[in-house]
């Protein structure tokens, strides 16, 4: 079943609002990514003791690893789509479907394409600096009996506070929690299901990327296919902007949070015979008769215990139960089925 189309998600909002509208000295300037990375990176080295250097390149070094070996494959009845990290020679097709998208979102019109493929551009390269923290990923389709594929979908995904955009827009999400933004379905191949499984593919790298497990996105108030998709997949909405956003020219958006469930992440390829050891051995089930369970000389004196009917089977009348014990002789109380009582 085809998913509604998911149309660009506004980080590009903030980010270029200071080279599409005129400056106001009401406004607060905003920080460039880049300059707060540099911020976020000299706090950080002088937090880090001289002992976790080692463990800090180890974890870059497995962060960047999990970044290559992702691969997102989703088989439709029409093709198929494979999700990945983008290279950097697929950069300017990005940059061309990711401009055409936001143009449309915020101009509703192409005539913009151009001045924002520029900007665009400056944008991304700026955010891949801070990878392994963050990254873009590019969807690319194959439809069935075709051998040729082409780019149709993107999303960019902060995994922490380094990789966090120092230009979120409001409501602003949690800067340490991973963030999903950007995006955007190529226009001819909406309503394909393809947004539903870029989304899923964002939820598995975060997993994969072992980053915190409550996950933020924005979505704009009149965007009603895109909010039924994130509300389906089990987005729930936290903040809505403020009426006064209208002041600065942009839409107003929901700040929406979900809690990954661990079982989100089914692209383990585990099987299921993996799951035991090749020493692991059968064992094979034992009859056990009504007497077994308790040896004779054991039994209480107060106890009225039935003879065995059945080797397997015990019918049990509510008048033959065992009767509550004195509170002198034991802590157990076999009291009624009715009763909440019990101790645990």
């Amino acid at each position: 079943m085809a998913s509604s189309p998911t149309s660009l998600l506004l980080s590009f909002d903030s980010t270029l609002q200071p080279f599409l509208l005129p400056s106001s000295s009401s406004l607060p300037p905003r920080p460039s990514p880049s300059s707060l990375a540099c911020r976020l990176v000299r706090v950080a080295s002088r937090s880090i003791p001289l002992g976790s250097t080692s463990r800090s390149t180890t974890l870059y070094t497995a962060a960047n690893s999990t970044l290559n070996d992702f691969n997102f494959r989703h088989e439709f009845t029409h093709g198929f789509i494979l999700i990945r990290p983008m290279l950097d020679n697929e950069l300017d097709e990005t940059v061309q479907l990711l401009a055409e998208s936001f143009s449309e979102v915020m101009f509703g019109t192409d005539r913009y394409v151009q001045l924002l493929i520029f900007l665009v551009k400056q944008y991304i390269e700026e955010r891949l600096k801070l990878v392994p923290n963050t990254t873009v990923l590019v969807g690319f389709y194959t439809e069935t009996n075709s051998s040729e594929s082409q780019l149709v979908c993107t999303a960019e995904v902060s995994f922490n506070a380094i990789g966090a955009n120092a230009a979120a827009p409001t409501p602003q999400p949690p800067p340490d929690y991973p963030y999903i933004c950007n995006m955007t379905t190529k226009k001819s191949h909406r309503r394909k299901g393809i947004a539903w499984q870029l989304l899923q593919a964002c939820e598995d790298l975060i997993l994969q990327m072992k980053a915190k497990r409550q996950v933020y996105l924005h979505c704009r108030v009149v965007d009603k296919g895109p909010f039924a998709l994130y509300n389906k997949a089990g987005y729930k909405v936290v903040k809505k902007d403020n009426i006064m956003v209208w002041l600065t020219l942009q839409r107003r958006k929901y700040l929406m949070r979900k809690i990954l469930p661990l079982t989100n992440y089914v692209h383990a390829n585990i099987r299921t015979e993996d799951l035991s050891t090749p020493n692991d051995t059968q064992v094979p089930q034992q009859d056990v008769k009504a007497g077994d369970l308790l040896p004779s000389n054991d039994r209480h004196p107060d106890i009225k215990y039935l003879p065995p009917q059945n080797d397997r089977h015990l019918d049990v009348k509510p008048e033959d139960r065992p009767q509550q014990l004195d509170s002198h002789t034991t802590s157990l109380h076999l009291e009624n089925d009715d009763d909440d009582d019990g101790i645990f």
